[in-house]
């Protein structure tokens, strides 16, 4: 399968073709859907963040800089949007209300849902700069690299702030009986 990068697709767009930037949406939605979801903690909030991501990002690509990463740029754009939002609601819910079933028996998924639920609302406490790092390497599996380009930083930031993060969330899942080896 012949796939233009985002290099192309964004140029296109700039174009005003609608059809290539429709493509560079399919090719992100999941990412700034998963991004705005588990900063939110609300599935609707996520669509409606997801939605305005986009638009934002049709609405301001032309100061997009082709310099740059696209991941990048549209990353940035979900985590403010989230920010923005969850000031907008001004209120600390559990970052996760959606749940896929984790083994076969009812027992088993009512603990894993019950340790998801642990876990959302250990990273409901955390901060937003913790969340997003966090989030960058293991929900959505970036690697050092991929996040400090992401975030404008160095790698060796990045390992550092993850390191820092991870501490505080075994720290909140501490103080909910949860430990962590």
């Amino acid at each position: 399968m012949n796939q233009e990068s985002d290099e192309i697709l964004v140029a296109r767009s700039l174009e005003g073709d609608v059809p290539a930037f429709g493509e560079l949406v399919a090719r992100y939605q999941r990412v700034v859907y998963t991004v705005a979801l588990r900063m939110s903690g609300n599935a609707e909030d996520a669509r409606d963040v997801t939605q305005t991501v986009f638009l934002k990002a049709w609405r301001g690509l032309a100061g997009f800089d082709p310099g740059r990463r696209f991941f990048s740029w549209i990353y940035r754009i979900s985590v403010h949007e989230c920010l923005n939002h969850r000031r907008g609601r001004a209120r600390l819910e559990p970052l996760m209300d959606v749940h896929e079933a984790a083994g076969p028996g009812p027992e088993q998924s009512v603990e894993a849902h019950e340790t998801e639920q642990v876990v959302q609302c250990a990273l409901a406490r955390l901060s937003a700069g913790d969340r997003e790092i966090l989030i960058l390497r293991h929900f959505l599996d970036q690697s050092y690299g991929d996040i400090a380009a992401t975030l404008g930083t160095q790698e060796k930031t990045v390992k550092s702030r993850l390191f820092a993060a991870r501490q505080r969330l075994r720290a909140e899942l501490a103080r909910s009986g949860v430990q962590i080896p």
